[in-house]
C-alpha cells in the first residue's frame, strides 16, 4: 500500500530566491475497497429514500398508525445509510487521506446512532410525544455512548 507518491516542485523562477528542489510529498489516493464501501453506502441510501418517497406518498399515518412507525424506521435508516460514507470520508479526510483501521467500524456505529436517533425523533412527532426534555434525554444518552465506544486505548 502506497501511503505517498513522490513529485519533483518546480523551482522558483524569481532570481535569487530559494526554490524547492527536493521532492514534494504528496498523499496516494482512496483504496478500491474504501471506495466500492461509499458507493455501495451511497447506493443503498439511495435506495433506502426510494422506499421512504414509496411508504410517504402511498400511505397515510393517521388513517394507518403502522404507516407512520414504519415510515419513521425508513427515514431513521435512510438517514443512516446516507450519513454512513459522509462519516467515513469526515474521518478520511481528518487524517489527511489516510484510511486508519477502525475507520469503517466507527463510521458504521455513528450512522447507526444518527438514524436510531432520527427514527425515534419521527416516531415521537408522529405519537405527539416529542418535547424538548424527551429530545435533551435522548441526545444526552447517545452522546455518552459515543463517548465511551470512542475512548481512544
Amino acid at each position: 500500500m502506497k501511503l505517498f507518491r513522490r513529485r519533483s516542485a518546480a523551482l522558483s523562477p524569481v532570481e535569487g530566491s530559494v526554490g524547492l528542489s527536493e521532492s514534494v510529498a504528496t498523499l496516494g489516493t482512496v483504496e478500491l475497497r474504501d471506495r466500492l464501501g461509499n458507493l455501495a453506502g451511497f447506493a443503498a441510501a439511495a435506495g433506502a429514500w426510494l422506499l421512504v418517497a414509496w411508504i410517504v406518498t402511498t400511505r397515510d399515518p393517521r388513517l394507518d398508525p403502522e404507516a407512520g412507525l414504519i415510515g419513521a424506521a425508513l427515514i431513521g435508516l435512510a438517514v443512516g445509510l446516507t450519513a454512513l460514507p459522509l462519516f467515513w470520508l469526515g474521518a478520511f479526510a481528518m487524517h489527511h487521506r489516510v484510511a486508519l483501521r477502525g475507520d469503517w467500524v466507527r463510521a458504521i456505529r455513528r450512522a447507526f446512532w444518527v438514524g436510531v436517533v432520527v427514527a425515534v425523533f419521527v416516531a415521537l412527532r408522529l405519537q405527539g410525544a416529542f418535547q424538548l426534555p424527551i429530545v435533551l434525554f435522548v441526545l444526552t444518552m447517545v452522546v455518552i455512548a459515543e463517548m465511551t465506544l470512542s475512548v481512544e486505548r
